[in-house]
C-alpha cells in the first residue's frame, strides 16, 4: 500500500500551497463526506520510485471546544491516526506560537511519525528560519518554501525514508480482486453475503490495523476470486464513531489495489455528490467499473426514471461502465452484475497487438485524416500497448501535441470499440518522434 501522508498546522501556514505542490494539481479530490469538512483534500503524489497518499486538513485548534473549529480539528485528528507520517507546517515569518506548542503536544500523544516543515522560509537564512522551531520536541525542523518549492523534495525523502521503493507491477493475474466501495449504507455488506455466504462475514469483523485490507477469496460459478474489504462492511456494533463508516484513504487504497470495482449506488436515497466523487477516485486510479444500482426492488416506475435521470446527469463521465439495477437483499441481478465484473476485468488486462494497433491506427487516419494545424498535418506513425489495468496504447508520430481534444476522443473512442473493451477507462499517450537534425545540431 502507498504511504499517507498527512498535512497539519494551524489555518493560513500554507498547507493547501504544499498539498498542491506534492500532487502537481490544483484539481484537488474533495471527500464530501456528512461529517468531514470540505477543505479535507485528498491525492496521490510521487518523488522517484516512491508514490504516497497526501491528505490537506483543515486549520488544527486543540483547544476549540465546539463550532467549525472544533469539528475541524477532530477530522484532523481522524486524519493523523490513518497517517503513516505526519507534516507539521508551521510558519516561519510568524514563529513559534502557543498553538504550535499545542498542536505539536498533540502530536507528542499519538505517536505518529512527525517531521515539521518551517514553510515561507525563502529568502532567509536556513538556520535563522528553523532554530526557533526545535524547542517544539519533534525533531530537526526542515526549512521549506511550499511556494517555490525550496527543500521540498529533501521533505518528501525523509518523510518517506522508512518506506521501500514501489515497482510498478500489474496486480497478479491469475485471477480478478474484486473491490466493493460506495457510502455507507448503501448494501456493500449485503452485496458481500451475497457473493461469500452469511456465514463468512465473520471475517470482515476481525481485529486489525485501520492501515491493513482484508482479502478473502472466493468462488462463484466455478471461477475464483478476491474479495477487498473496505471500511464500510465493519458492523455497526464496532464503529465507535460515525465517520469511520467511510475512510477515504482506505477507500482509495482498496481501489488500486483491485482488478475491478463495484460501486454501489443506492437507488432509494437517490445519487448524491459524493457517489460522484468515489467514482473520480476509481477514474483518477485508472480502474475497471460495474455500478451496482441497489435496493432497485420496491421502486414505482417514476421513481426509477427519477434514478435514472440522477444518473445521467450527475455520472455521466462513467459511460465506460456497465450499471447494473439490482437487488442485494434478494439476490436479483447479482449473477448478471458478476458476468459484467468477468467483461471488465478481460478488458483491463487484454493485450492488444501492435500490428492490429497500427493497422487500425492508420485506418482510422485514413478514415478521418488529422485535421491541419497551420500548415502542419500531424502524422500518426505506429501504435503499441504501454501498459494494462488500465489499457494503455502509446501512438508515436509527428507534431502530435497539435492534434486536437476531439480527435484524441476519436481514437479513444474506435480503440475502445474496435478491441471491445467494456468496463474500464482506456488511456492514450502521444509520444513525439525525435528530430535527427536537432540532436545533430547541438553537437
Amino acid at each position: 500500500m502507498k504511504p499517507t501522508l498527512v498535512l497539519v498546522g494551524r489555518p493560513n501556514v500554507g498547507k493547501s500551497t504544499l498539498f498542491n505542490r506534492l500532487t502537481r494539481s490544483r484539481e484537488a479530490l474533495v471527500a464530501d463526506v456528512p461529517g468531514l469538512t470540505r477543505d479535507r483534500h485528498y491525492g496521490h503524489g510521487r518523488i522517484g520510485p516512491k508514490p504516497f497518499l497526501v491528505v490537506d486538513t483543515g486549520g488544527l485548534d486543540p483547544e476549540a471546544q465546539e463550532g467549525i473549529l472544533a469539528e475541524m480539528a477532530r477530522q484532523t485528528r481522524l486524519a493523523v491516526d490513518e497517517a503513516d507520517v505526519v507534516v507539521f507546517l508551521v510558519d516561519a515569518r510568524q514563529g513559534v506560537t502557543p498553538q504550535d506548542h499545542a498542536i505539536a503536544e498533540e502530536l507528542r500523544r499519538r505517536g505518529r511519525k512527525t517531521l515539521v516543515a518551517v514553510n515561507k522560509a525563502e529568502g532567509l537564512p536556513l538556520e535563522e528560519a528553523r532554530t526557533e522551531f526545535f524547542e517544539l520536541g519533534l525533531g530537526e525542523p526542515i526549512p521549506i518554501s511550499a511556494a517555490h518549492g525550496d527543500r521540498v523534495a529533501e521533505l518528501l525523502e525523509r518523510a518517506l525514508s522508512d518506506f521501500p521503493a514501489q515497482v510498478e507491477v500489474e496486480p497478479p493475474a491469475e485471477h480478478p480482486r474484486i473491490a466493493v466501495v460506495g457510502r455507507p449504507n448503501v448494501g456493500k455488506s449485503t452485496l458481500v453475503n451475497c457473493l461469500l455466504g452469511e456465514e463468512r462475514l465473520i471475517v470482515f469483523d476481525q481485529p486489525g490495523t485501520t492501515r491493513d485490507s482484508i482479502e478473502v477469496a472466493f468462488q462463484r460459478d466455478g471461477r475464483t476470486y478476491t474479495l477487498i474489504d473496505t471500511a464500510g462492511l465493519r458492523r455497526r456494533s464496532r464503529i465507535d464513531e460515525p465517520i469511520e463508516k467511510f475512510s477515504v484513504v482506505k477507500t482509495l487504497q482498496s481501489i488500486e489495489a483491485a482488478h475491478v470495482v463495484i460501486l454501489v449506488l443506492d437507488a432509494r436515497t437517490g445519487i448524491a455528490e459524493q457517489d460522484a466523487h468515489i467514482a473520480g477516485f476509481v477514474l483518477e486510479a485508472g480502474r475497471a467499473l460495474v455500478v451496482a444500482v441497489n435496493k432497485w426492488d420496491g421502486l414505482q416506475a417514476e421513481q426509477r426514471e427519477q434514478v435514472k435521470r440522477e444518473i445521467e446527469r450527475k455520472l455521466d463521465f462513467l459511460n465506460f461502465a456497465r450499471f447494473h439495477y439490482i437487488s442485494a437483499k434478494e439476490g436479483r441481478g447479482v449473477g448478471a452484475l458478476m458476468r459484467s465484473v468477468d467483461e471488465a476485468y478481460a478488458s483491463a488486462t487484454a493485450k492488444l497487438p501492435t500490428p492490429k494497433l497500427t493497422r487500425l491506427l492508420h485506418a482510422l487516419a485514413a478514415k478521418q485524416p488529422p485535421p491541419r494545424s497551420g500548415i502542419v498535418r500531424p502524422k500518426l506513425r505506429y501504435a503499441h500497448q504501454g501498459g494494462s489495468n488500465p489499457p494503455l496504447i502509446v501512438i508515436h508520430g509527428n507534431a502530435l501535441e497539435r492534434l486536437p481534444a476531439s480527435y484524441r476522443r476519436y481514437l479513444e473512442n474506435s480503440f475502445r470499440r474496435e478491441f471491445r473493451l467494456q468496463g474500464t477507462p482506456l488511456r492514450v499517450v502521444l509520444r513525439e518522434g525525435t528530430n535527427p537534425y536537432v540532436t545533430k545540431g547541438r553537437r
